[in-house]
């Protein structure tokens, strides 16, 4: 799909859609509940989809009414998956969800895009010599099987917090009348508030993680998560787009939003109001997915340097070249170097080609942004889907002039 956008200010209100992030946790404690658990203000992105996909082919039972989501939980010890989890473009899903297709003992078959599966796996490919657990590889897919021993699990959380995440989930099931497992985090630990909440979504599903230290968690075996009803809160990562709008010269409101979210882009409304300060450096160990629009709001304001960019390298696109690729059309000026990206203030000036979404959500809604102030179109502008299925409706609602073809 190509769009068009036509500089236009955005003004008006947008309510958030629900958040990615806690949509995948809902999902997977309700899908792991003995009983029927109700889930409302789910936003169907691609990737929350996925996520559904695959639950039920670990047993669960997924009904959709609206974005109210009823689902009937599973015994995942006991499951049988008859076809490949297709985990499409979801990194969350897949990382998630690879300890628990290990609990059942059964060989299990997760697939998804080329592009997700050339993503890192290292931490559960390492974790299966120590563990005694089957974990292979190969162009179409992987195949994993366990069981899945408790006990001391050491994990690299330098790479993604998805992987703490993931194992968090599936610890608890493990079986044993009385010693518990323990979690250790070894390296710098990524997207810390991630963890948190997954943690926090254990607890609402009757799930105890005890934290040891700073790196290490206690986790009590033969746990049973128990059914709920639960609303899933606004997604910061998505309103950052919308909240840069009102940075550059939009008068936009975001609705939805909880300020006591453990969302770690909860920090998005912040740095932005330090970009439109003046130039400044920022850390993005923390907040990854902020690069995109970070990074364009930077070069359309004041220039900026950011630092702990390397995981931007990892993600859907380099998004670091593809933001540096994307902004030099518009006479944006970006050095990326490792970990770190600077940003030059310089005049800027509608595309002199198409912006390219690099098939990246993201970067797309990026971009998009900055089309507002400048005019120009985006191509492949679909894979916005993946997160924010409604972005493109929600900029019409703020009056900013665009068309689809």
């Amino acid at each position: 799909m190509m769009v068009q956008i036509v500089k236009s200010r955005a003004q008006g209100t947008v309510q958030a859609p629900g958040s990615k992030s806690m949509s995948h946790r809902l999902l997977i404690g309700a899908a792991l509940a003995q009983g029927e658990s109700i889930l409302h203000n789910v936003e169907y992105s691609q990737d929350v989809l996925a996520t559904m996909d695959c639950l039920r082919a670990l047993g669960a039972e997924i009904r959709c009414e609206g974005s109210t989501v009823h689902v009937k939980g599973t015994d995942v010890l006991q499951a049988e998956p008859k076809t490949p989890l297709d985990c499409r473009d979801s990194a969350s899903t897949l990382r998630f969800l690879i300890p628990l297709a290990l609990l059942c003992g059964k060989k299990v078959r997760f697939t998804g895009s080329k592009t997700l599966l050339s993503r890192p796996l290292s931490v559960y490919e390492t974790l299966k010599e120590s563990h005694k657990f089957f974990f292979e590889r190969d162009e179409e897919g992987i195949w994993v099987q366990g069981p899945f021993q408790r006990g001391y699990c050491p994990a690299d959380a330098s790479i993604s917090s998805q992987f703490i995440s993931g194992l968090l989930f599936a610890m608890p099931l493990l079986q044993a009348e009385r010693m518990g497992s323990r979690l250790h985090m070894r390296g710098n630990i990524e997207s810390r508030p991630y963890i948190e909440m997954t943690r926090d979504a254990l607890k609402q599903f009757g799930v105890k993680v005890f934290p040891e230290d700073p790196t290490a968690y206690v986790v009590p075996s033969s746990q049973h998560y128990t059914p709920g009803e639960f609303t899933v809160e606004g997604d910061w990562s998505a309103a950052a787009f919308m909240e840069a709008l009102r940075v550059l010269h939009g008068n936009v409101e975001v609705t939805g939003l909880s300020e006591n979210s453990l969302q770690g882009d909860k920090v998005c409304k912040q740095l932005l109001e330090r970009l439109q300060a003046g130039h400044c450096e920022i850390n993005l160990s923390q907040c990854p997915d902020l690069g995109p629009v970070l990074i364009m709001a930077a070069a359309a304001l004041h220039g900026a340097v950011f630092t702990g960019t390397h995981r931007l390298r990892i993600k859907e696109s380099d998004r670091a070249n593809a933001m540096k690729q994307e902004l030099e059309k518009c006479g944006g000026r970006v050095t990326v170097e490792e970990g770190r990206v600077a940003v030059e203030k310089a005049p800027l000036h509608a595309p002199d080609m198409p912006i390219d979404s690099h098939h990246d959500h993201r970067i797309v809604m990026a971009m998009s942004v900055l089309l507002t102030v400048l005019g120009g179109s985006i191509r492949d502008a679909e894979c916005v889907e993946k997160s924010y299925p409604r972005f493109f409706e929600d900029l019409e609602k703020l009056h900013v002039v665009l068309s689809r073809s």
